[in-house]
């Protein structure tokens, strides 16, 4: 094979990703050198694929790294974790001071900082690089987020910004900041995209078992929600997906598949960075957590039996309006998750100086990516307006329509629990909003039991400082702590 450094950039692992990733690139006109563990796949590529660009074949990484001008930028898109250190590993005895290795997988950001220190000490440039769109989006166009150095990034944007998705002219693709920048803000976007389809399956939990529409006609509700404010990659789908029937059985396909939603990890990542910076998530939180509990077959089984299974009847005099409520208090919801999601990337941004820019990043979310939706629009203007947001909920767009559906968003969630059907995100989306706009939380009588507990101390709202009430002594006199 041509081991000649005539490839702009080469990539290792040609799974379903990476191969895709690579054919956008060669599409591009950018000769790409590619590599895989099992030669077999790198044959396959170039004998199916050859003909849609430059495509240098490697069998060895040692044959990778020669085949690509310097400096050198070598793409792995192999399984995050184990599989990822050992590759880069690898590469790193074969690569001179300067070039550069970019992860572009799913990658815990501890992770990518950990690996950019060690490659910085050989006088390598790590690059985390968040790709989101799934395979489609890999070979027609992704929404990338890439971290590091910006050294790596004026050797891989021009690469990069043309293959990823297009909206309005504007590539979607940023250099989001250093070391694992990029990284983070792919796991919050995967953690808003655990809540946004813990919504749309609440929608379609309600509809059908409140009012009893079929998964055709739910997926005809779907269609039509898509045509407003909803319109999104996530609602679009989801009517393909109600409207699909089952081939072998001709039953709703929704109803074939087993109801165990499962993860790959990052919803749970993101949930556990947001309690170490002390962001409520509580969206994606819930999200994460009904598809922890839909895998427990071992005590849903034993609760059916001990409390039955079916919906309580619920009073629903206006079918219609009922569907409107749902749409209202999706849409309502889903400004919550994006809120929340949007101040945790802020929080980590703060946190490592990373310095993101919260308008950048929903410009590059309107396309190529899962989550894309019409409102991206509207979050970019809020943060184009207002740099320092303290959240979008307050910004007047959001503001205004969560305003105009906060009354249907009460009645599903009443309707919901008087029925007996769960409703997670949607019933923690409006605990948030309600606990955010409270004058006074009782978050005041949990400090007053901390310091009686365990001496914690409290603050007054009269005066400065911090206080302790002697709470076993007589008259329990108060002391500044």
């Amino acid at each position: 094979m041509d081991t000649q450094p005539t490839a702009t950039i080469g990539l290792t692992g040609l799974a379903v990703m990476g191969r895709n990733l690579a054919r956008n690139i060669a599409r591009h006109g950018y000769p790409v050198a590619v590599h895989n563990r099992t030669t077999a796949r790198t044959t396959e590529l170039l004998e199916r694929y050859g003909d849609e660009g430059t495509f240098v074949g490697a069998e060895t990484l040692e044959e990778l790294v020669a085949a690509v001008e310097r400096p050198r930028a070598i793409v792995v898109m192999v399984k995050a974790g184990a599989g990822t250190d050992a590759v880069v590993d690898a590469l790193v005895p074969l690569l001179d001071e300067g070039d550069i290795v970019v992860d572009g997988g799913n990658a815990h950001y501890a992770d990518t900082r950990r690996r950019e220190r060690a490659l910085a000490e050989h006088g390598l440039h790590f690059v985390g690089m968040g790709v989101s769109g799934g395979e489609e989006g890999a070979l027609h166009g992704p929404s990338i987020m890439v971290g590091g150095s910006d050294a790596s990034y004026q050797r891989l944007g021009p690469v990069l910004e043309s293959i990823a998705a297009r909206v309005d002219g504007v590539p979607c693709c940023a250099h989001v900041g250093p070391d694992a920048a990029g990284h983070f803000v792919k796991m919050v976007h995967n953690g808003i995209e655990y809540a946004d389809m813990q919504l749309i399956a609440e929608s379609y939990d309600l509809l059908r078992s409140v009012i009893g529409l079929s998964p055709r006609e739910i997926a005809d509700v779907f269609r039509d929600w898509n045509e407003g404010d909803l319109e999104s990659f996530l609602i679009e789908i989801t009517a393909k997906v109600l409207a699909h029937e089952d081939a072998a059985t001709g039953r709703p396909f929704v109803d074939v598949v087993a109801d165990e939603a499962e993860q790959k990890g990052t919803g749970r990542w993101t949930v556990q960075s947001a309690l170490d910076l002390g962001v409520p998530v509580t969206g994606i939180a819930e999200a994460t957590f009904a598809r922890s509990l839909s895998g427990h077959r071992e005590q849903r089984a034993p609760a059916r039996e001990t409390f039955g299974s079916d919906a309580s009847a619920a009073s629903v005099p206006d079918r219609d309006a009922f569907v409107e409520d749902v749409r209202a208090a999706l849409y309502a919801s889903k400004v919550v998750a994006y809120a929340q999601g949007f101040d945790q990337i802020r929080a980590g941004s703060a946190e490592h100086a990373w310095d993101v820019d919260l308008g950048a990043m929903a410009t590059i979310w309107r396309g190529g990516c899962i989550i894309r939706a019409r409102f991206l629009d509207r979050i970019r203007e809020a943060y184009d307006d207002d740099p320092d947001l303290v959240t979008l909920l307050v910004a007047p767009y959001f503001a205004d329509a969560v305003r105009q559906g906060v009354d249907a968003w009460r009645r599903v969630v009443a309707t919901a629990a008087a029925a007996g059907v769960p409703v997670p995100a949607f019933g923690s989306s409006l605990s948030f909003l309600d606990a955010l706009r409270r004058d006074r939380l009782p978050a005041a009588l949990v400090q007053g039991l901390r310091d009686l507990f365990g001496a914690h101390t409290y603050r007054r709202v009269d005066r400065d400082g911090t206080f302790h009430t002697a709470w076993a002594e007589e008259g329990r006199p108060e002391s500044g702590a």
